[in-house]
């Protein structure tokens, strides 16, 4: 682990504190087979013009998570170049998440 990750432990601890925005960034057919409720839904191929939902402020954590970190990873060190200071993904992603049998909901339409 990196300063640019988060455990899927701490993830699931900072969903649930609320002061860290959690985005889900698969696609839309991957967010059909279930989310972690409080998550907010942002695939990767709209974070381009999506940027402004994306908080800046360097006292504001971010958390990414996609399937299984290849993509977060990725989309962590393009933000990052952008000036997001806060933003980190979370190692194992999604599919570790059900693997381990944490809740999962529909997503939200």
């Amino acid at each position: 682990m990196d300063a640019r990750s988060v455990s899927l432990e701490a993830a699931r601890a900072a969903l649930a504190d609320g002061r860290t925005v959690v985005f889900d960034i698969r696609e839309p057919q991957e967010h059909a087979t279930g989310v972690a409720a409080g998550m907010k839904l942002l695939p990767m191929s709209q974070i381009g013009g999506r940027l402004g939902e994306i908080p800046k402020a360097a006292d504001q954590p971010v958390l990414l998570i996609c399937n299984t970190q290849n993509r977060s990873r990725k989309v962590v060190d393009a933000l990052r170049e952008r000036g997001f200071s806060n933003v980190r993904y979370v190692m194992g992603g999604m599919s570790s998440w059900a693997s381990k049998g944490w809740p999962m909901v529909a997503p939200q339409r």
